[in-house]
Protein backbone atom coordinates (compact mmCIF):
# COMPACT_ATOMS: atom_id res chain seq x y z
CA UNK A 1 0.00 0.00 0.00
CA UNK A 2 1.44 3.78 -0.81
CA UNK A 3 -0.57 7.02 -0.17
CA UNK A 4 1.77 8.44 -2.26
CA UNK A 5 4.43 7.62 -4.85
CA UNK A 6 7.85 9.46 -5.78
CA UNK A 7 8.47 9.67 -9.70
CA UNK A 8 11.94 10.60 -9.42
CA UNK A 9 14.80 8.96 -7.25
CA UNK A 10 16.18 10.89 -4.17
CA UNK A 11 20.53 11.09 -4.47
CA UNK A 12 20.30 10.13 -1.03
CA UNK A 13 23.68 8.26 -2.05
CA UNK A 14 25.76 11.63 -3.21
CA UNK A 15 25.35 12.61 0.78
CA UNK A 16 26.21 9.63 2.08
CA UNK A 17 29.62 10.68 3.76
CA UNK A 18 27.35 13.39 5.18
CA UNK A 19 25.12 11.01 6.86
CA UNK A 20 28.19 9.03 8.42
CA UNK A 21 29.77 11.75 9.63
CA UNK A 22 26.47 12.81 11.64
CA UNK A 23 26.50 9.23 12.54
CA UNK A 24 30.19 8.82 13.22
CA UNK A 25 29.77 12.28 15.39
CA UNK A 26 26.39 10.85 17.23
CA UNK A 27 28.02 7.14 17.73
CA UNK A 28 31.22 9.18 19.51
CA UNK A 29 29.03 11.10 21.98
CA UNK A 30 27.14 8.41 23.09
CA UNK A 31 30.42 6.29 24.05
CA UNK A 32 31.66 9.36 25.80
CA UNK A 33 28.90 9.82 28.17
CA UNK A 34 28.60 6.41 28.59
CA UNK A 35 32.20 5.97 29.92
CA UNK A 36 32.02 9.19 31.86
CA UNK A 37 28.19 9.32 33.51
CA UNK A 38 27.39 5.51 33.29
CA UNK A 39 24.16 4.01 32.96
CA UNK A 40 21.51 4.80 35.88
CA UNK A 41 20.57 1.11 36.46
CA UNK A 42 17.63 0.05 38.11
CA UNK A 43 17.11 -2.19 41.38
CA UNK A 44 17.17 -5.48 39.21
CA UNK A 45 20.65 -4.35 38.10
CA UNK A 46 22.30 -2.88 41.45
CA UNK A 47 20.31 -4.62 44.33
CA UNK A 48 17.46 -3.27 46.59
CA UNK A 49 14.53 -3.97 48.63
CA UNK A 50 11.09 -4.78 46.58
CA UNK A 51 8.01 -4.24 48.39
CA UNK A 52 4.80 -4.80 47.53
CA UNK A 53 1.42 -3.33 48.99
CA UNK A 54 -1.93 -3.30 49.16
CA UNK A 55 -5.04 -0.66 49.04
CA UNK A 56 -8.53 -0.56 49.79
CA UNK A 57 -9.26 1.08 46.49
CA UNK A 58 -7.53 2.41 43.42
CA UNK A 59 -3.73 3.71 44.79
CA UNK A 60 -2.58 7.05 44.43
CA UNK A 61 0.63 6.56 42.68
CA UNK A 62 1.64 9.83 42.60
CA UNK A 63 1.16 10.44 46.04
CA UNK A 64 2.97 7.24 47.07
CA UNK A 65 6.18 8.69 44.91
CA UNK A 66 5.70 12.05 46.48
CA UNK A 67 6.29 10.47 49.94
CA UNK A 68 9.23 8.27 48.92
CA UNK A 69 10.81 11.34 47.59
CA UNK A 70 10.37 13.31 50.36
CA UNK A 71 11.94 10.08 52.18
CA UNK A 72 15.00 10.40 49.91
CA UNK A 73 13.21 7.33 47.63
CA UNK A 74 13.09 10.04 44.77
CA UNK A 75 14.51 7.59 41.99
CA UNK A 76 12.22 4.73 43.59
CA UNK A 77 10.08 2.81 40.85
CA UNK A 78 6.34 2.74 42.05
CA UNK A 79 4.19 0.92 39.57
CA UNK A 80 0.87 -0.89 39.46
CA UNK A 81 1.01 -4.74 39.77
CA UNK A 82 -1.62 -6.71 38.84
CA UNK A 83 -4.44 -4.83 39.48
CA UNK A 84 -5.09 -0.55 40.37
CA UNK A 85 -5.29 -1.66 44.01
CA UNK A 86 -1.75 -3.64 44.54
CA UNK A 87 1.54 -1.36 44.24
CA UNK A 88 5.40 -2.66 43.32
CA UNK A 89 7.56 -0.69 45.33
CA UNK A 90 11.51 -0.54 44.64
CA UNK A 91 13.97 0.75 46.12
CA UNK A 92 17.65 1.66 45.91
CA UNK A 93 19.95 0.01 48.61
CA UNK A 94 20.63 2.74 51.64
CA UNK A 95 23.74 2.01 53.31
CA UNK A 96 23.99 1.54 57.21
CA UNK A 97 20.02 0.29 57.10
CA UNK A 98 18.64 -3.35 56.68
CA UNK A 99 15.83 -4.45 54.32
CA UNK A 100 14.01 -4.90 56.85
CA UNK A 101 14.30 -1.74 58.04
CA UNK A 102 14.21 -0.13 55.28
CA UNK A 103 10.62 -1.35 54.66
CA UNK A 104 9.29 -0.86 57.92
CA UNK A 105 10.28 2.71 57.63
CA UNK A 106 8.85 3.14 54.04
CA UNK A 107 5.59 1.14 55.25
CA UNK A 108 5.06 3.31 58.18
CA UNK A 109 5.20 6.52 55.89
CA UNK A 110 3.26 5.14 53.23
CA UNK A 111 0.54 5.01 55.74
CA UNK A 112 0.11 8.20 56.18
CA UNK A 113 -0.85 9.03 53.10
CA UNK A 114 -3.01 5.63 52.66
CA UNK A 115 -4.00 4.29 55.76
CA UNK A 116 -5.81 1.35 54.69
CA UNK A 117 -2.24 0.36 52.97
CA UNK A 118 -1.17 -3.35 53.98
CA UNK A 119 2.26 -4.72 53.33
CA UNK A 120 1.93 -8.28 51.62
CA UNK A 121 5.54 -8.69 50.83
CA UNK A 122 9.33 -8.11 51.09
CA UNK A 123 12.19 -9.34 48.93
CA UNK A 124 15.68 -8.00 48.66
CA UNK A 125 17.56 -8.29 45.64
CA UNK A 126 20.82 -8.72 46.03
CA UNK A 127 24.13 -7.63 44.22
CA UNK A 128 24.75 -10.74 42.90
CA UNK A 129 21.20 -11.13 41.21
CA UNK A 130 21.56 -7.84 39.56
CA UNK A 131 25.14 -9.16 38.23
CA UNK A 132 23.47 -11.76 36.88
CA UNK A 133 21.23 -9.99 34.73
CA UNK A 134 23.07 -7.89 33.59
CA UNK A 135 25.76 -10.65 32.28
CA UNK A 136 22.34 -12.27 31.16
CA UNK A 137 21.27 -9.00 29.54
CA UNK A 138 24.67 -8.27 27.36
CA UNK A 139 24.93 -11.69 26.33
CA UNK A 140 21.18 -11.09 24.88
CA UNK A 141 22.49 -8.42 23.12
CA UNK A 142 25.57 -10.35 21.71
CA UNK A 143 23.41 -13.28 20.73
CA UNK A 144 20.91 -10.83 18.87
CA UNK A 145 23.60 -9.31 16.76
CA UNK A 146 25.24 -12.85 15.99
CA UNK A 147 21.98 -13.80 14.28
CA UNK A 148 21.43 -10.62 12.42
CA UNK A 149 24.76 -11.30 10.76
CA UNK A 150 24.07 -15.02 10.23
CA UNK A 151 20.78 -14.26 8.85
CA UNK A 152 21.93 -11.72 6.76
CA UNK A 153 24.81 -14.01 5.37
CA UNK A 154 22.70 -16.54 4.32
CA UNK A 155 19.76 -14.51 2.87
CA UNK A 156 21.82 -11.63 1.05
CA UNK A 157 25.50 -11.67 1.19
CA UNK A 158 28.26 -10.94 3.91
CA UNK A 159 28.60 -7.56 3.20
CA UNK A 160 24.76 -6.80 3.99
CA UNK A 161 25.14 -8.92 7.28
CA UNK A 162 28.42 -6.83 8.74
CA UNK A 163 26.86 -3.22 7.16
CA UNK A 164 23.39 -4.32 9.13
CA UNK A 165 25.40 -4.97 12.08
CA UNK A 166 26.94 -1.52 12.46
CA UNK A 167 24.17 -0.01 11.88
CA UNK A 168 21.83 -1.69 14.51
CA UNK A 169 25.17 -1.87 16.64
CA UNK A 170 24.97 1.99 16.18
CA UNK A 171 21.18 2.31 17.33
CA UNK A 172 22.12 0.74 20.16
CA UNK A 173 25.31 2.63 21.63
CA UNK A 174 22.70 5.76 21.05
CA UNK A 175 20.21 4.60 23.11
CA UNK A 176 22.46 3.80 25.87
CA UNK A 177 24.34 7.40 25.53
CA UNK A 178 20.84 9.16 25.67
CA UNK A 179 20.01 7.65 28.87
CA UNK A 180 24.03 8.08 30.24
CA UNK A 181 22.95 11.50 29.26
CA UNK A 182 19.80 12.37 31.38
CA UNK A 183 20.59 9.65 33.65
CA UNK A 184 17.40 8.28 33.49
CA UNK A 185 16.83 5.01 34.96
CA UNK A 186 17.95 2.01 33.05
CA UNK A 187 15.58 -0.98 33.82
CA UNK A 188 14.93 -4.57 32.16
CA UNK A 189 11.93 -3.21 30.54
CA UNK A 190 14.16 -0.36 28.52
CA UNK A 191 16.37 -3.60 28.38
CA UNK A 192 13.69 -4.87 26.19
CA UNK A 193 12.84 -2.23 23.93
CA UNK A 194 16.73 -1.95 23.16
CA UNK A 195 16.21 -5.60 21.57
CA UNK A 196 12.74 -4.96 20.31
CA UNK A 197 14.41 -1.82 18.69
CA UNK A 198 17.33 -4.39 16.96
CA UNK A 199 14.71 -6.54 15.27
CA UNK A 200 12.82 -3.46 14.47
CA UNK A 201 15.99 -2.35 12.79
CA UNK A 202 16.55 -5.92 10.91
CA UNK A 203 13.22 -5.64 9.38
CA UNK A 204 14.10 -2.09 7.76
CA UNK A 205 17.00 -3.58 6.78
CA UNK A 206 16.13 -6.40 5.11
CA UNK A 207 13.41 -4.78 3.33
CA UNK A 208 16.13 -2.40 1.77
CA UNK A 209 18.52 -4.94 0.90
CA UNK A 210 15.91 -6.67 -0.94
CA UNK A 211 14.86 -4.06 -3.03
CA UNK A 212 18.51 -3.29 -3.85
CA UNK A 213 19.15 -6.88 -5.03
CA UNK A 214 15.74 -6.71 -7.26
CA UNK A 215 17.19 -3.91 -8.66
CA UNK A 216 20.69 -5.35 -9.45
CA UNK A 217 18.39 -7.83 -11.36
CA UNK A 218 16.09 -5.50 -13.14
CA UNK A 219 18.46 -2.48 -13.08
CA UNK A 220 21.26 -3.90 -15.44
CA UNK A 221 24.15 -1.56 -16.48
CA UNK A 222 23.20 0.82 -13.93
CA UNK A 223 26.09 2.28 -11.25
CA UNK A 224 25.53 1.21 -7.37
CA UNK A 225 24.25 4.42 -5.93
CA UNK A 226 21.75 4.74 -8.90
CA UNK A 227 20.35 1.15 -7.68
CA UNK A 228 20.46 2.19 -3.65
CA UNK A 229 18.72 5.28 -4.58
CA UNK A 230 15.83 3.49 -6.78
CA UNK A 231 15.88 1.20 -3.57
CA UNK A 232 15.46 3.78 -0.71
CA UNK A 233 12.99 6.19 -2.84
CA UNK A 234 10.67 2.97 -3.83
CA UNK A 235 10.88 2.22 -0.33
CA UNK A 236 10.22 5.19 1.53
CA UNK A 237 6.12 5.30 1.27
CA UNK A 238 6.61 1.85 3.11
CA UNK A 239 8.76 3.19 5.85
CA UNK A 240 6.50 6.37 6.28
CA UNK A 241 3.40 4.79 6.83
CA UNK A 242 5.12 1.33 9.10
CA UNK A 243 6.67 3.56 11.09
CA UNK A 244 4.06 6.83 11.78
CA UNK A 245 1.72 3.91 12.99
CA UNK A 246 4.40 2.44 15.44
CA UNK A 247 5.45 5.67 16.57
CA UNK A 248 1.24 6.54 16.90
CA UNK A 249 1.02 3.59 19.30
CA UNK A 250 4.45 3.77 21.34
CA UNK A 251 3.90 8.06 21.90
CA UNK A 252 0.05 6.73 23.26
CA UNK A 253 1.99 4.62 26.02
CA UNK A 254 4.85 7.74 26.65
CA UNK A 255 2.30 9.80 27.12
CA UNK A 256 -0.50 7.56 28.78
CA UNK A 257 1.22 4.56 29.79
CA UNK A 258 2.28 6.17 33.50
CA UNK A 259 5.92 5.48 35.04
CA UNK A 260 6.07 1.51 34.70
CA UNK A 261 6.49 2.47 30.49
CA UNK A 262 8.06 5.47 30.63
CA UNK A 263 11.36 4.53 29.97
CA UNK A 264 10.27 1.44 27.56
CA UNK A 265 8.51 4.05 25.45
CA UNK A 266 11.48 6.73 25.64
CA UNK A 267 13.70 3.80 24.40
CA UNK A 268 11.61 2.72 21.61
CA UNK A 269 11.40 6.47 20.30
CA UNK A 270 14.78 7.08 20.24
CA UNK A 271 15.43 3.41 18.55
CA UNK A 272 12.57 3.98 15.87
CA UNK A 273 13.73 7.40 14.63
CA UNK A 274 17.36 6.39 14.73
CA UNK A 275 16.59 2.67 13.06
CA UNK A 276 14.77 4.23 9.95
CA UNK A 277 18.04 6.49 9.42
CA UNK A 278 20.77 4.14 10.36
CA UNK A 279 18.88 1.20 8.20
CA UNK A 280 17.87 3.50 5.22
CA UNK A 281 21.22 5.46 5.19
CA UNK A 282 23.77 4.11 7.14
CA UNK A 283 23.76 0.53 6.19
CA UNK A 284 23.22 1.00 2.66
CA UNK A 285 26.30 3.24 2.30
CA UNK A 286 28.41 0.93 4.10
CA UNK A 287 26.68 -1.59 1.55
CA UNK A 288 27.93 0.75 -1.24
CA UNK A 289 31.30 1.63 0.26
CA UNK A 290 32.08 -2.19 1.16
CA UNK A 291 32.29 -2.95 -2.47
CA UNK A 292 28.94 -4.39 -3.46
CA UNK A 293 28.46 -6.10 -7.18
CA UNK A 294 25.93 -7.36 -9.33
CA UNK A 295 27.83 -10.30 -9.03
CA UNK A 296 27.43 -10.63 -5.21
CA UNK A 297 24.22 -11.15 -5.48
CA UNK A 298 22.60 -11.89 -8.92
CA UNK A 299 24.06 -15.34 -10.15
CA UNK A 300 25.36 -16.10 -13.72
CA UNK A 301 23.27 -18.01 -15.68
CA UNK A 302 24.88 -20.83 -17.08
CA UNK A 303 24.70 -22.11 -20.63
CA UNK A 304 23.47 -25.57 -21.24
CA UNK A 305 25.97 -27.37 -23.72
CA UNK A 306 24.61 -29.98 -25.82
CA UNK A 307 27.09 -33.23 -25.57
CA UNK A 308 28.51 -34.06 -28.66
CA UNK A 309 27.07 -37.47 -30.25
Amino acid sequence: MEFFRIRRDIPFMRHALWFNVVSIVTFVAAVFFLSTRGLHFSVEFTGGTVMEVSTPQAADLSRIRGELADLGFADAAVQNFGSSKDVLIRLPVKQGVTSAQLSEQVFNSLKTVEPGLELRRVEFVGPQIGKELATDGGMALLFVCLGIVIYLWMRFEWKFGVSALIANLHDVVIILGFFAFFQWEFSLTVLAAVLAVLGYSVNESVVVFDRIRENFRKMRGRTVPEIIDNALTRTMSRTIITHGCTQLAVVSMLLFGGEALHGFAVALTIGILFGIYSSAFVASALVMWLGVTQADLVKPVKEQVDAMP
